[in-house]
């Protein structure tokens, strides 16, 4: 109960900054809010404010939430409604909530990175025994700047992008001797996992001192590699790479929080899956999808180039149907996540 409990303040809470972007740029367009809502389904708890009209309110499931803005779904001729505003504005309110998220992550990204004593560089100091990627030229002291069209800069991107891109013979870029040099051809070891292959580093790095500067810079480059991540891993669903067994909903979300309430070290676990639970939230939310903020800047693009906005009526069958196959989509990867459980 206690981990099912952690999930729901985590769920909650990023739920919670997500509204609070779209709700707090709404305020400072001006934009008439009727309800500020987490949580789904019959109402819990609400409050309304007497200054502003708006109903503050908790409801049952802890799936979502939203801020009802007047004239968003339905007509209105107030000044102040969301359909009155320009693009540029109701683009920045739609686009809050999914950069809340995205900086919540980036914030938790940088206390962990902060809690280190030292980082690994990307300078290699020793390889493992009969490692391929050696016997490929790769050279002790050799400092990797590219991993075939990809520039790295610190030893999370460059491990990140040796697994998921370096399968095969991949050109590596050093800087050897103060000079770059192409390694062609370099080859990892590789390992499966639900039918998916996998490239391993087979070398150990150097590390660096700790400093502030250097501080930041893995900071903000292990949060540019871990929206990369989430970013590939849905060009990899949709591709057809991963198959959906490979996806987790908030059962199986929940049952990786309680393995991270229990790993004694410190809540470091439980901070960088929190902080990837946000950046995934603020990156599947601007895909372009009718019931997501990314398929209200889709209907704003179509507006902007057809001169005139969609008719209600198809937005909201587009909204529906959408909104029905992402539950049917939940309901099988929640199906699928009780049945590892069980077995």
């Amino acid at each position: 109960m206690v981990k099912i409990l952690i999930a729901i303040l985590i769920f909650g809470f990023l739920i919670l900054i997500h509204e609070f972007g779209h709700y707090i740029m709404a305020r400072v367009f001006k934009v008439g809010i009727n309800e500020f809502s987490i949580g789904m389904g019959p109402k819990l708890l609400q409050k309304k404010s007497k200054k502003t009209g708006i109903a503050y309110t908790l409801r049952l499931l802890p799936i979502g939430g939203f801020v009802s803005m007047e004239g968003e779904d339905e007509e209105s001729e107030s000044e102040n409604s969301y359909s009155a505003k320009p693009i540029w504005q109701r683009f920045l309110i739609s686009v809050a909530g999914a950069v809340m998220n995205i900086l919540v992550g980036v914030i938790l990204t940088c206390i962990i990175v902060g809690r280190l004593e030292a980082f690994a560089s990307t300078e290699i100091s020793s390889f493992v025994e009969n490692a391929p990627s050696q016997a490929a030229g790769l050279c002790e002291g050799d400092v990797i700047v590219k991993i075939g069209k990809t520039k790295v800069h610190t030893y999370y991107d460059l491990s990140y992008t040796i697994t998921h891109d370096a399968v095969g013979k991949t050109d590596i870029t050093v800087v050897r001797d103060g000079e770059r040099v192409v390694i062609r051809d370099v080859e990892f070891g590789t390992v499966s996992e639900n039918g998916v292959t996998f490239a391993e580093r087979d070398f150990y790095l150097c590390r660096e001192n700790k400093t502030f500067g250097n501080t930041v810079k893995h900071a903000f480059w292990q949060s540019v590699t871990s929206v990369r991540m989430i970013w590939d891993s849905l060009v990899d669903l949709v591709t057809g790479k991963y198959g959906v067994e490979a996806m987790s909903g908030p059962v199986g979300i929940t049952s990786e929080i309680g393995a991270a309430v229990e790993a004694g070290d410190g809540g470091v676990y439980l901070l960088s899956l929190t902080a990837l639970i946000a950046l995934n939230l603020g990156v599947f939310n601007l895909l372009p999808i009718p019931v997501l903020d990314g398929g209200c800047i889709l209907f704003m693009l179509i507006e902007f180039i057809r001169r005139k906005p969609l008719k209600r009526e198809t937005e909201a069958v587009l909204k529906l149907i959408t909104f029905a196959l992402l539950m049917l989509l939940m309901l099988f990867v929640t199906l699928q996540d009780v049945a590892k459980l069980i077995n």
